[in-house]
Order: C-alpha cells, then sequence, then structure tokens
C-alpha cells in the first residue's frame, strides 16, 4: 500500500483492511475451526494441559498459539498447516510424557526436577538463587498458606512446573517473621520468642539473650531480628 493510499477517515480500510465484507463469514469459519482444533488439542495432550503447566507443556502452547495466530485473520493463509504443526505438536509431547514415564533421568533433563526451597525453618539460599527465586515470591507463597514464620515450614518444595509443596511442623517453632513490617498492627501481634534471634537473610535461629554480633554460620549475614512464635 502506498503513503497516499492511507487516508485517516478512510474507515472502512481501518474496519476491514483489503478485505471484503463476505471476508467475515470466512473468518468466523476459521476461528471455529481453529478452536475446535486446540480443543482436540489439549484433549489428546492430557488433563495437564488444563493444569498448572511444565515447560514442555508451555512451549507446545505457545507452539500452537503462534502457529493459528496468522491463519485466523489472514485470506492468503490456509488451515492445513495448522493441522499438520497440531499433529507434530502433539506427536512430540506424547513422545516426551511415553519416555518421561519410564525413564527419570530423561525426565529431569527435559522437564526439570524439584529444589528444597525451605528445610527445617531456613532458607536453602542456593537452591534460590538456582531457580531465581525470589525472598518475596516465597513468602507471598507461605503468607498464602497461613504461614507467617518461617520456623513453621518444615519443608517447602518448588516443584518442576514451578509450584509449591508446603509441610509445616506439627508444633510450633521460633522461627524469623515474614509478615511486612510495614503492617505494624498485624506484625505487632506475634509473639516474640523469649532469647532467640533469626538470621534475616536465610531465618536460622540462635538461642541467646542478646542479639548476635557475630555473623550468621550459614550466610554469613550480620542482620539479626528477634524469633517470633506461630
Amino acid at each position: 500500500m502506498k503513503p497516499e493510499d492511507i487516508q485517516i477517515t478512510d474507515w472502512l480500510r481501518i474496519l476491514l483492511g483489503e478485505v471484503p465484507w463476505s471476508f467475515l463469514i470466512e473468518v468466523v469459519i476459521r476461528v471455529l475451526f481453529i478452536f475446535f482444533i486446540l480443543i482436540f488439542s489439549m484433549r489428546v495432550m492430557g488433563k495437564r494441559m488444563a493444569a498448572q503447566l511444565t515447560r514442555m507443556e508451555m512451549a507446545s502452547l505457545v507452539s500452537m498459539a503462534a502457529a493459528i495466530g496468522v491463519p485466523m485473520a489472514d485470506p492468503t493463509r490456509g488451515l492445513l498447516p495448522i493441522v499438520i504443526i497440531a499433529v507434530v505438536v502433539i506427536g512430540v509431547q506424547y513422545i516426551v510424557s511415553l519416555r518421561s514415564a519410564n525413564d527419570t533421568n530423561f525426565e529431569s533433563t527435559i522437564l526439570d526436577d524439584m529444589d528444597i526451597i525451605v528445610k527445617d525453618g531456613v532458607l536453602n539460599l542456593n537452591n534460590m538463587e538456582k531457580t531465581r527465586l525470589t525472598r518475596e515470591r516465597l513468602f507471598a507463597e507461605l503468607r498464602s498458606e497461613e504461614i507467617g514464620n518461617l520456623g513453621r515450614a518444615e519443608r517447602v518444595y518448588i516443584e518442576a512446573n514451578g509450584s509449591f509443596t508446603v509441610y509445616t511442623f506439627k508444633h510450633p517453632r521460633p522461627g524469623l517473621s515474614i509478615i511486612p513490617r510495614w503492617d505494624s498492627e498485624f506484625f505487632e501481634e506475634q509473639s516474640l520468642a523469649k532469647d532467640a534471634f533469626a538470621c534475616c537473610s536465610c531465618g536460622d535461629v540462635v538461642m541467646a539473650q542478646e542479639r548476635p554480633v557475630l555473623p550468621c554460620a550459614r550466610c554469613s549475614s550480620k542482620d539479626w531480628a528477634q524469633a517470633v512464635c506461630a
């Protein structure tokens, strides 16, 4: 299209582009066809496609989305390539799923593996760095489980699909508060643990009558806060 052909008042071109009105009927047909292709593909790939996705499933979904975008509104593109792409994506997904079910090493290589983020109320900073997980993201997940301090968390796993699994101690333990300090009203409702201080970096708790001056034995941080009880 030449620059002189573009007019700001050309509403027909803005609404329809360079296609006739009859193409709108074709768009409806294209959308319905693609919709059923997607539903069928996700049905064949299994129930996991309706839950939180793994990396492989996310790649499959993105590939399908990229394949259908242009043919949906471009009259020069046919629908047969979409079918071929769907068959390829479903085939690869099926092969990977079948191989993963029989080979745990292959599954870990392709889909990744879980990591321990919290162990006995203490953050595993190395695993957090490896998984690029921030404290605030982790603390938000724990707060959603109604956990107010790290001492309650016996184990926190980050699964291969990015979800979290949390196990808590049966009996309350002192730990680092994960309630935001700016929420002073709620923060002050927590009971301070007597003679217990938590490292503000990793959450390790030491018993002392006064705030420690030595660095944390786990992470070398010198920032300490009085631990709180559940």
